[in-house]
């Protein structure tokens, strides 16, 4: 049997067509592009080429296509297919699924490279800012605000910290994802990661030991907050970036300090000594800058004394007390027991009130002093003495 070859003159033009373009069909869900052809109040038509027509209706039009809000003739766009044919006979189509979907990839992208990202405060709460990044909702926790958004509220008050919050809304900032799940749709980003290499290039410029100008730019239970300027070589304009440091309350003086804000307020002028650089964490000290009153301490005092002293705080361990305005002592309630059997401290004594007292111990190293309460009796034959 002779076989029949078929030339190309007698192949059919239909056949000719689907030789030529071998179609793909794509499954629903498969993002597809196309021109757009026509564009309508509530609809766009899609041309898919080989595929045919398509269809984008209503929200799934308007939802992807973000700031801009329209489609343009001859535009190319991206969509997902939602289905093979709608009761008009259109391929139905969606660009808020397709824009979705790519948001979603460019944002793990992001956070693999650890990219900067500008966005946008669209709202705020008391947890944080609510935020937007392609579309997709985030949430920047207050812990992840940079030093010049974080809101200092001396008394913690969660309203006056949300007053504050709340004026960043509309504004833009930079951040960093830290955390994107896109079958959780949860979205977290840091304004302080994402200046974290940079204020590592400004701190390099400091080292230990350094002091610093600047200004207190909150004060808090533990300490206060210093803002100040990098340094700048000779000729160099000066730089308009600040770096913000923490003198604790700790290294404020070296007094015994219950409450920062007894001694120092926002807004004032501080030079202070740089301790610590952990990171992009500055420790500073205030008190390093003055001499050490402990120092001179055995040249004052000698175990033995009687002297007067001011009781100024008391608690379940002990009584302290100042001898003058820089030594203070530690009236442990174990001696105070040896003088006043049965008896409270707070029964005895009164904060703010002044008492004898017998120096029992001296270390200068560790600023610390024994004190052993004396009863007007005893002070009277130590006196004699």
């Amino acid at each position: 049997m002779t076989k029949t070859i078929q030339t190309k003159e007698e192949v059919s033009p239909m056949e000719q067509l689907l030789n030529e373009h071998i179609v793909e069909i794509p499954e629903i869900g498969d993002v597809v592009q196309g021109v757009v052809i026509h564009t309508g109040g509530s609809s766009a038509l899609i041309d898919l080429g080989p595929l045919g027509s398509g269809i984008v209706l209503g929200k799934e039009m308007r939802d992807g296509l973000g700031p801009e809000g329209k489609l343009k003739v001859g535009t190319t766009v991206s969509a997902t297919l939602m289905s093979y044919e709608n009761e008009d006979g259109y391929i139905e189509l969606s660009i808020r699924e397709a824009s979705y979907e790519k948001s979603w990839e460019d944002i793990e992208a992001k956070l693999g490279a650890r990219e900067a990202v500008t966005t946008k405060v669209i709202d705020a709460n008391k947890g944080g800012l609510m935020v937007e990044i392609n579309g997709i909702p985030g949430f920047l926790p207050v812990s992840q605000l940079s030093s010049e958004h974080y809101p200092r509220v001396e008394d913690g008050d969660k309203n006056k910290i949300l007053d504050l919050l709340k004026k960043l809304i509309g504004q833009e900032i930079v951040v960093r994802i830290l955390d994107a799940d896109r079958e959780s749709e949860k979205l977290i980003v840091s304004e302080k990661a994402a200046q974290s290499e940079k204020e590592r290039e400004l701190i390099n410029l400091f080292q230990v030991g350094d002091v610093i100008q600047g200004e207190v730019s909150g004060v808090v239970d533990f300490g206060a907050f210093v803002k100040f300027s990098p340094r700048t070589k000779e000729g160099e304009k000066e730089r308009t970036e600040k770096l913000e440091g923490l003198v604790h309350i700790s290294e404020l003086a070296w007094q015994l300090i219950d409450d920062p804000r007894e001694m120092i307020k926002t807004g004032d002028q501080v030079e202070a000594k740089i301790i610590g650089i952990d990171d992009t964490r500055i420790s500073l000290s205030m008190k390093a800058l003055k001499e050490d009153p402990w120092n001179s301490v055995l040249e004052k005092y000698k175990i033995g004394d009687v002297l007067p002293g001011k009781v100024d705080k008391i608690n379940h361990f002990g009584a302290f007390v100042y001898l003058d305005k820089d030594i203070h002592g530690l009236a442990h309630v174990s001696e105070f027991q040896e003088v006043y059997p049965g008896r409270k401290i707070e029964e005895v004594f009164k904060e703010g009130e002044t008492y004898p007292w017998k120096i029992l111990s001296i270390e200068p190293k560790s600023h610390r002093m024994g004190l052993l309460p004396v009863r007007e009796s005893q002070k009277a034959t130590a006196e004699t003495e």
